[in-house]
Parts: C-alpha cells; sequence; structure tokens
C-alpha cells in the first residue's frame, strides 16, 4: 500500500511538474534560508563557549561617572586586581591585560607592525582556553621581555620553524622597546571570541616601564578577569563592594572621584554587555531577533505557497478521491495517502535546500567576516533542528490539503456538482494576505534599514574627514625627535595642504583623563572626560569649528602648558549652557594645570551609535599619528610622493597609511553587514511570495479559461479579462498593504531607538512598499492574464 502511495506521489509530482517546481523549489529556498540564519544565529550565541570554564570566569566592569552610576567601561585600573584576589577566597585565580599595545616586530629583516597585542598576566593560560602549540603555558609571560605569538603571527615571522628560544626586536615605540624572547605560540583565537589579539607580551615588561600605575585606582589601562568558584554567589559577592572600596580607597581618593565596580560573566559578553571600551567586537541581540523572525517569516512564506497550491489543485484531485471511497478506501488511508505525498515533496524540498544552502556559506562567510564551512552545520543541533522544522512543515502545511481532500463526498464528485467551498477559498485569500502583508513590512524595513545606514555615513560629523591621509608611527621616537622637520617636509609636497601630528585621529582609540574644572562657585569640580592630545594645528587642520574664546595658535606659546580646548558637552557637563561663560576658568589636568582658552562646536569623533561625549583637547609636543590633507583628486600619484619622502625620513619604519573616512567607516561594518542580510533575506522572502502568487495565479487562469473563451467569443476585450483575472489579486495585496503598515512602522521604531542618531520613518517609506508589492503582484499575475486573455477560444470551447 505504502509503495501504491509512493508511486501516485511521484506520478502526481511529474504529471504536474510546473507547480511541483514551484512548490518544491519555493520551500527549497525557504528552508535554505532558514538553514543559513541558524546557522548564522548559532554562531553569533556560540561566542567564547569555547572555554572550558567559562561559566566561572566574570570580568571587571568599571563605574567612575557619579551622575550616572550605569555609565560602565571594560577599561579600568589595575590594583583591583590583586587586592580582590587576596581580599575573596572564592576568587581563585586573577587575569589581567593592558590595553591594547600596537608593536613593531622585526626579525631578520621582516618587519611587520602588529595592532592586535596586550601585555597579559602569566596566568592567562589558567584561566583561559587558549592552548600553546609549543612552549609551558605555566610559565610563558613569567619574565620580562617574553612575548607569545598566534600561529598565524609566528608563520610570518619564523615559516614552520619552532620559534620557541629565539628572539625578535620591538622597535620604535614607547614601553614596547627591547628583545623579547619567544616563550610560547598558541593556536589562533577561535573566530567566536570577544577578545582577539596576535601577540601576547608578559605584564612584568610593562611592570618594567611604568610600574607606578599599577598602584593607581584613577588610572585606566587594564581589562581584569577573575576566575571563581563553583559556588560563587555573584549577589553576595557584589554585596561586600562597598566595604571593598572603603578599605582600599582612601578618603582623599574617594572625596576625589567616584567609582565602583560590578562584575559580567564570561556568557554574558558579546552579547548583552553595553560597557564602553570593550577589547573587540560585540554583537546584538536584538539583531539576533530580527534574523530569526525574517527567518521564520521565510518559512512561513514558503508554507503558504505550498498550502495555497495544494488546496487550490484540490478539485483536479476530487475524481480521484471519489473513485477512491467508492471502492472501498477509507478516509484515514486517504489522509496517510496526501500527508505522504506532502512529506516527499518536503523530503525533496529538504534536501534540495541543503545544498543550496552549503552553496550559500561562501556567500554567508564574505557578508559576516565569519568563516562557514560544512562542520558549519552537520551538527547533530543543527541537522535535528533542519530536519524537524521540515516535517513540521511537511504536517502543518499538509495537513489542511489532506483533510479536504479526503472529505470530499464521492455523490457530488462523481456527478460533477462539486465545487469549491467557500471556506477553502476564503483561507487561500486569508494566507495571500498574510505572506503580502510580510513582504510588505520587509520591504518598508528594507528602505528604513537602508535609508539609517546611508544617513549615518553621510552624515556631517563637524570635522573634516575627506581626503585626510593619516600616518600611523605608532610613537616612534626617531620620528617624535624630528617632529616639527617632518611636518614641514611633508607639508612642502605639491599633494599636502596641511599636516597635524596628534595622539589620536577620529574613530581611534583616545583615552580619558581625570580632569577638575572650575564651577561657577568657584569650587573645583572632578570628573573624566574624553581628552585628546594634539598639535597647535590640529583643529584648523580638521575644520572644527569653535563657538567660543580660540583655538590653539602658535602665537600663543602658554598654550602647551597651561591652556585647554573643551567641547561642548564638556561645558554643560559642568554646568555652563552658554560656552562663553567658561572661558578662563581654572582647570587641572593630568599634571597640568591653567585655563579654558575656547569650547570647539560637538563633533562626532566616535560613530553615531552615541552621542557626543565630553571631550577635552590639550596641546601636546608628541603624538602617534600624522594627519595630510591631499589637495590632490590624482590619490595614487599623492601617496607614492608621500611613501617616497618617508622612507628618507624614516627608512627604518614601514609606510602605514590609511584614509580617515575609510577607517572612520570602519565603525559601522556591523550596520553595514547587517543591512546586507536584511536586504538579501528580505528580498529572498518577497520571491518566494511571488513564487506562490505566480503558481497561484497560474492555476486560477486555468480553471477560468473556458469563461475567458465564452467572454471572447462574445466580444470581450483582452483588457477587461485581464482586469477581470487580476482585481481580485490586487485587493487582496492593498488587504495587505493596510495590515503592514502600522506593524512595520512599531518595528522599526523601535529599532531605530538603539541608535543616537536616526532618521524619521517617513510616510513616503510605506507609500513605496506598498507601490513595490502592488506592482509586483500586478507583473505577476497580469502576465498569466495576458497570456489567458490572447489564448485562442476556439481551443478552450472545442471540447463543450
Amino acid at each position: 500500500m505504502f509503495k501504491n502511495y509512493f508511486k501516485i506521489a511521484w506520478r502526481n509530482i511529474l504529471k504536474n511538474s510546473g507547480y511541483s517546481f514551484i512548490n518544491i523549489g519555493g520551500l527549497a529556498i525557504g528552508l535554505a534560508c532558514f538553514l543559513l540564519i541558524a546557522i548564522f544565529i548559532s554562531n553569533e550565541l556560540s561566542y567564547d563557549t569555547y572555554h572550558d570554564k567559562k561559566d566561572g570566569i566574570y570580568r571587571v566592569i568599571h563605574h567612575s561617572n557619579a551622575n550616572n552610576p550605569e555609565d560602565a567601561w571594560v577599561w579600568g585600573n589595575a590594583p583591583i586586581g590583586p587586592a580582590l584576589k587576596s581580599d575573596f577566597p572564592e576568587i581563585i585565580e586573577k587575569a589581567q591585560f593592558s590595553g591594547r599595545s600596537d608593536i613593531l616586530l622585526e626579525y631578520n629583516n621582516r618587519k611587520f607592525q602588529e595592532g592586535e597585542c596586550f601585555y597579559a598576566d602569566a596566568s592567562v593560560f589558567n584561566v583561559f582556553s587558549w592552548p600553546l602549540l609549543n612552549g609551558d603555558a605555566r610559565t610563558a609571560l613569567e619574565a620580562p621581555y617574553s612575548i607569545v605569538l598566534t600561529e598565524s603571527t609566528a608563520k610570518k615571522y619564523f615559516g614552520n620553524e619552532n620559534p620557541v628560544g629565539k628572539t625578535i626586536e620591538g622597535i620604535g615605540g614607547r614601553a614596547n622597546d627591547g628583545t623579547y624572547t619567544v616563550t610560547g605560540v598558541m593556536r589562533d583565537i577561535p573566530q567566536n571570541s570577544h577578545f582577539n589579539f596576535d601577540v601576547l607580551m608578559s605584564m612584568s615588561s610593562f611592570r618594567q616601564s611604568r610600574s607606578e600605575i599599577f598602584e593607581w585606582w584613577g588610572y585606566v589601562d587594564f581589562y581584569t578577569y577573575l576566575l571563581v568558584a563553583d559556588n560563587f554567589d555573584q549577589a553576595a559577592f557584589e554585596s561586600k563592594i562597598p566595604s571593598f572600596l572603603e578599605k582600599h580607597l582612601d578618603a582623599e581618593e574617594a572625596e576625589e572621584y567616584y567609582y565602583n565596580f560590578s562584575l559580567e560573566n564570561m556568557n554574558e559578553i558579546y552579547l548583552y554587555s553595553t560597557a564602553d571600551r570593550q577589547p573587540g567586537e560585540t554583537g546584538s541581540l536584538s539583531n539576533i531577533y530580527i534574523f530569526a523572525i525574517i527567518g521564520l517569516f521565510i518559512l512561513v512564506i514558503a508554507s503558504i505557497n505550498f498550502m495555497n497550491l495544494s488546496t487550490a489543485r484540490s478539485l483536479e484531485r476530487a475524481k480521484e478521491v471519489g473513485i477512491r471511497k467508492v471502492i472501498g478506501a477509507e478516509r484515514r488511508g486517504l489522509i496517510y495517502q496526501f500527508l505522504g505525498e506532502s512529506l516527499i515533496l518536503v523530503l525533496i524540498a529538504s534536501l534540495l535546500g541543503l545544498g543550496l544552502a552549503f552553496i550559500g556559506l561562501p556567500w554567508l562567510s564574505s557578508l559576516t567576516g565569519n568563516v562557514f564551512t560544512m562542520a558549519s552545520f552537520m551538527t547533530a543541533p543543527i541537522l535535528l533542528l533542519y530536519f524537524g522544522t521540515s516535517l513540521l512543515t511537511a504536517l502543518i502545511s499538509g495537513s489542511y490539503p489532506a483533510f479536504v481532500l479526503s472529505g470530499f463526498r464521492p455523490v457530488s464528485v462523481l456527478k460533477g456538482a462539486f465545487r469549491t467551498s467557500p471556506q477553502g477559498t476564503n483561507l487561500r485569500k486569508g494566507l495571500v494576505v498574510l505572506q503580502f502583508s510580510i513582504s510588505i513590512a520587509l520591504i518598508a524595513s528594507t528602505v528604513v534599514v537602508y535609508y539609517q545606514l546611508g544617513f549615518m555615513l553621510n552624515k556631517d560629523m563637524g570635522f573634516d574627514k575627506e581626503q585626510q591621509l593619516i600616518l600611523d608611527f605608532n610613537w616612534d621616537n626617531q620620528v617624535l625627535n624630528k617632529a616639527e622637520a617632518v611636518k614641514g617636509e611633508l607639508l612642502a609636497l605639491a599633494d599636502v595642504s596641511s599636516v597635524s601630528l596628534s595622539r589620536t585621529v577620529p574613530s581611534s582609540h583616545f583615552p580619558a583623563a581625570g580632569t577638575d574644572i572650575e564651577t561657577y562657585e568657584g569650587n573645583m569640580e572632578n570628573f573624566s572626560p574624553y581628552i585628546y592630545e594634539v598639535d597647535n594645528n590640529f583643529i584648523q587642520h580638521y575644520k572644527i569649528d569653535v563657538v567660543a574664546g580660540r583655538a590653539f595658535s602658535p602665537d600663543f606659546p602658554a598654550d602647551s602648558i597651561s591652556s585647554l580646548i573643551i567641547n561642548e558637552a564638556a561645558a554643560k557637563e559642568f554646568g555652563y549652557t552658554d560656552p562663553n561663560q567658561i572661558i578662563g576658568k581654572k582647570f587641572q589636568q593630568w599634571g597640568r594645570e591653567g585655563t579654558i582658552v575656547g569650547v570647539v562646536k560637538d563633533f562626532n569623533y566616535i560613530s553615531l551609535h552615541s552621542e557626543v561625549a565630553p571631550l577635552t583637547i590639550r596641546q601636546v609636543p608628541y603624538g602617534r599619528y600624522l594627519s595630510l590633507r591631499i589637495s590632490s583628486t590624482n590619490y595614487t600619484k599623492a601617496i607614492a610622493a608621500i611613501e617616497n619622502k618617508w622612507s628618507q625620513l624614516a627608512p627604518h619604519r614601514p609606510f602605514i597609511y590609511s584614509f580617515l573616512d575609510d577607517a572612520f567607516n570602519k565603525q559601522y561594518i556591523a550596520d553595514i553587514r547587517f543591512r546586507k542580510l536584511f536586504t538579501i533575506f528580505s528580498c529572498l522572502a518577497i520571491f518566494i511570495a511571488c513564487l506562490g502568487l505566480f503558481g497561484l495565479a497560474t492555476y486560477s487562469a486555468m480553471l477560468r479559461t473556458k469563461e475567458i473563451g465564452i467572454r471572447k467569443v462574445l466580444g470581450a476585450e483582452v483588457s477587461s479579462i485581464v482586469t477581470l483575472l487580476s482585481k481580485d489579486f490586487i485587493k487582496l495585496v492593498g488587504i495587505a498593504i493596510i495590515i503592514a503598515i502600522p506593524f512595520s512602522w512599531y518595528a522599526m521604531r523601535q529599532w531605530l531607538n538603539e541608535y543616537a542618531y536616526s532618521i524619521d520613518v517617513e510616510w513616503w517609506v510605506f507609500v513605496l512598499a506598498g507601490a513595490i508589492a502592488l506592482s509586483i503582484a500586478i507583473i505577476t499575475v497580469g502576465f498569466h492574464a495576458f497570456k489567458s486573455a490572447n489564448n485562442n477560444p476556439v481551443k478552450s470551447l472545442r471540447t463543450e
């Protein structure tokens, strides 16, 4: 019997190959999209799960804003780590890293500036699951000037030889200079890690160069992780924090600045952390929800197509059902048969979807920046989810057609009196409305996502970031010792119109500084704004507007020792609504005292994800970057000339450059990836919906073939027949537009709330989405209507 069911199912698939192709193809694409989204989400949820002790690893989060205790930093002070380990027996181990530190390494004339480097405690390998391929994990980072390289970094310098015991030179930095001994080679950090690096240097090396900061509670340059005992109670621990701080912070320090801290579990870091100064990228839980919803929508649309076409074709199977029932077939057997046919179709679609997903893996890798392979989805959980979803899809989408077909009355069917029930017709219409409501919502959402990112990339940031070439010489003393001469030589080039030296540039790393500023009452109030250390030309070079006072100038030599410029946000932080009122007020910052000489207009020196934060700017004779404004549009020629001059000025250093707008826009990589993924999956969902409408319109036109023939014989025009066949579908799309507008408006408003600066959801977005959906429906349905209207009526009426 089952063999017979399979034969009948297979014959029906071949007999109606067009509908079978639409059914199987649409479902296969839907399942492939669902699988790719599941792989992407699974990867996002897998961050840091490779650590054996992940449940017992916590990170210290620092709070230093009394006005907003929720304002948090991952980056913090050094002494908190040893103090916590000493005072709390439930803390088994502490592991600290310095802030990211770039270093130029050289071995046998091979030089590379490594940008992902950290000083680290020797205990890091006791806390984290980072296995060493060569070397002893227990001692690898103990001795001063020890260095551990990742496998790929070691190969750059040493090829396939074992580098342990060899020496490598650190050149031209500040604390980084020296001869390092390679004490270990570790596996490359897995891609699903919130903390990535290429080089670890021993913390004892850093301690030798700046030992005093390891005692300063107000100095921030460290990431602190703790490994706790199995019975650790986080709530009980955090209740002891006030007494801990009272013990370790003296009264003068506690009065000078606000400080508190909390703990964050390793499992919460990537998706849930809201703290600033992360050591790596963090994910977005809302984006995971969005993609999960899109995956579900795609599956729902594909299932709707399957159900619609199956029920619409029930008339063709009516006589078969009637004959089967007359010769004794039971309804249960018919249900099994039609469910079996549904399962066969879904099985074929799921296998095809598996192949499509495999083909799509390289595309997913290129879009997300992660590497996905066959092993990415050939895992038990993923395959169980995939085939379980396929089975559920088959049962849900095939159950209604099965029960409808098996419920036909044989007497009515064999007399030819059977007609499609109003309930079945209304169900199909309802499903069309549902899938086009989803499609319209996705179209509107895609437009909003596209324009929000365009707004972020093109918004006036308050400074000139166009045609700015940034040279990174990484604090090289040989360059700094002749900084003014270097600037002069570069400025003399024909393609360079301005040069500035600074510790940081927009989008790059910048510190914060404990700062006291005089209030209205004459008191000195302390907080920790961000700080830019620049030369006297920086503000003019970047065309930053001065709204009160003045910029730094060579005409005021005292600017380098006693002047400070702040932004509008910093002035407001200290209670000055009028920036002119803070000019001349006293300040104290990092050993420097003087007066505020200027206030600059707020400029977005970080991405538009955050509002402009308080910033102080002071003049210094040192820095890491040279900013060059290029006056020529022939960038190839200009870069070649600059590189040639650089090889004369600093022959010992590689020519490392970037354009500021490109570097700044890298802050939006995650947003760009999100837009691409969202747009592509939304378009696929819309395509699947159109595929279903295409099949349904084809079938609807086929059912009315004789009606169309009679109308043509009676003189009906092609336009009236096209209108007749199209208007019902157009009405359904109109209803879908009305349903989709409020849903998509609310969803997009919630998504935009995550951005400090965002677009407004304009009315034209929904008009555009509705127009696109209507156009798609008109083209899809109108094609078949026009084709049917132009058929020869003789062919359709000759059997009457």
